[in-house]
């Protein structure tokens, strides 16, 4: 962890040793340079992701599509900044850190910074809650977001610490992924 980051932890109150004993690990921030726009909302606003992971956000919305279910974008890549910006708030609202970092993660800590994460949102679910996974989004995403690369990152006692998220899946990278001799490609 570099020193600027730790700095900006402790300005939320936020020890090393308490994410390290979560077993959480910083995520480097995507170059705002390498990201493409991945989608945009009614509202005109513009969701950034790595440009596989946009490719890959894109297929998988057309072929829910095609198949009659709705997916949209509530969040994508997010810089460390915002993060903080997001975490800051929250604690000035006077929201206690423990329950924060159930549902937030730390600056520097985010899947959101590498520009592969994104959350999805279904017509007629509330956003960024526990009842998407009963919609039929959530259950197209089961069968078949591995097909194109997404895989859920926070499930029901995921070893992070975080709440259950049906919502956040994450792209896998196969460039990024062993192959079958265990190397990279």
């Amino acid at each position: 962890m570099d020193a600027s980051l730790a700095v900006r932890l402790a300005e939320l109150g936020i020890s090393p040793a308490r994410l390290a004993a979560r077993g959480l690990q910083p995520y480097a921030e995507a170059d705002a340079a390498s990201l493409v726009l991945a989608d945009m909302n009614d509202a005109g606003r513009e969701f950034h992701l790595l440009p596989g992971a946009a490719t890959a956000w894109q297929a998988m919305r057309d072929a829910a599509a095609a198949d009659g279910v709705t997916l949209f974008l509530v969040s994508a890549f997010r810089s460390v900044a915002r993060q903080y910006e997001i975490v800051a708030a929250k604690l000035a609202r006077g929201q206690c850190l423990d329950t924060i970092l159930a549902v937030s993660a730390a600056p520097g800590f985010s899947e959101h910074h590498t520009g592969r994460a994104i959350d999805i949102g279904t017509p007629g679910s509330p956003v960024l809650e526990e009842h998407f996974e009963t919609t039929p989004a959530f259950a197209w995403l089961q069968q078949h977001a591995a097909n194109h690369g997404f895989a859920m990152s926070f499930d029901r006692n995921n070893a992070s610490g975080y709440l259950y998220e049906p919502w956040h899946w994450c792209w896998q990278d196969p460039a990024a992924q062993p192959t079958s001799k265990g190397l990279t490609a």
